[in-house]
């Protein structure tokens, strides 16, 4: 099979060349893409000194966007998707290659303890993980990871799907898990990025909460929204039996509750209901 590499990079000067030259030593059947998302130094240059493909974007548009550009000019039937930071060793390729082999269509490279850039990310991700295990209901090791290999063909289903900034790991897992495909899971080690990171804390603390929703309407809206619904229910009966033994009435705050519950339940219901037409041809 041919593979496309797919690198996305921006102000990776310092870093890229040597990334493409590890790659280049696998003597795999590929392709190597970079994409330049509107890089201010040489990037580019580096990049096509050391013989891959470049594609500019003529400003920044962001981690996900030069995703898709990437998978938009792969020509390879299986696409490999790693940073150009040096975090991700090219030599953990053919593993992740060889559950492809297997059969799997979605293979993502896990980090273990000790490869996570901060304390905070390594929560942030391990609450990822775990909310992600309860709505597929499947072992999630590592949702966020952009270290993986995909089939070119499945991938490009959801390629509407991703966004452009950060969270394109989060959101093209879930929509594999969704449409009913393999996902396998390789340990790998994630080294410290040469250069400085593109994330910056508030952003990355504004994305936390986005990602939470994103996994929840990706995958089954109503395993998120029925607890919630369930518990105000749960708050406004146990209310309303207070009430009734201390004041002889029904309260307003006990309207409000049941209110909120039904109508947390229903969006759950609707959102149920839009998740399964994104997915109806898969």
């Amino acid at each position: 099979m041919f593979i496309s590499i797919v690198l996305p990079a921006k102000n990776e000067a310092k870093a890229i060349g040597l990334t493409i030259q590890k790659i280049q030593k696998l003597a795999l059947n590929c392709e190597i893409i970079v994409v330049n998302d509107g890089s201010s130094d040489a990037t580019q240059q580096v990049a096509e000194n050391a013989g891959a493909k470049v594609i500019s974007h003529p400003y920044s548009k962001g981690n996900g966007a030069a995703i898709k550009t990437g998978t938009r000019h792969a020509i390879g039937d299986v696409i490999v998707f790693m940073d150009a930071d040096g975090q991700h060793d090219p030599n953990d390729i053919p593993r992740l290659l060889a559950k492809i082999e297997k059969g799997y269509d979605l293979v993502v490279g896990a980090r273990q303890k000790g490869s996570q850039a901060s304390i905070g990310r390594s929560i942030a991700n391990t609450l990822y993980n775990n909310l992600a295990t309860y709505m597929t209901e499947q072992r999630v090791e590592d949702l966020t990871s952009g270290f993986r290999v995909v089939r070119a063909d499945k991938f490009r289903e959801f390629l509407y799907l991703l966004p452009n900034g950060f969270s394109y790991p989060t959101t093209s897992t879930m929509a594999f898990f969704r449409a009913g495909y393999s996902v396998a899971y390789v340990p790998i080690h994630a080294a410290k990025r040469v250069g400085k990171s593109h994330i910056s804390p508030v952003k990355d603390g504004i994305r936390f909460f986005l990602i939470i929703f994103k996994i929840a309407t990706l995958f089954s809206p109503l395993k998120m929204f029925l607890p919630l619904a369930v518990s105000l229910f749960l708050l406004g009966t146990v209310w309303y039996g207070y009430t009734l033994y201390e004041y002889h009435r029904f309260t307003n705050m006990s309207a409000l509750l049941y209110t909120g519950s039904v109508m947390i339940f229903l969006m759950g219901l609707i959102s149920e209901q839009i998740t399964a037409l994104m997915y109806k041809e898969k």
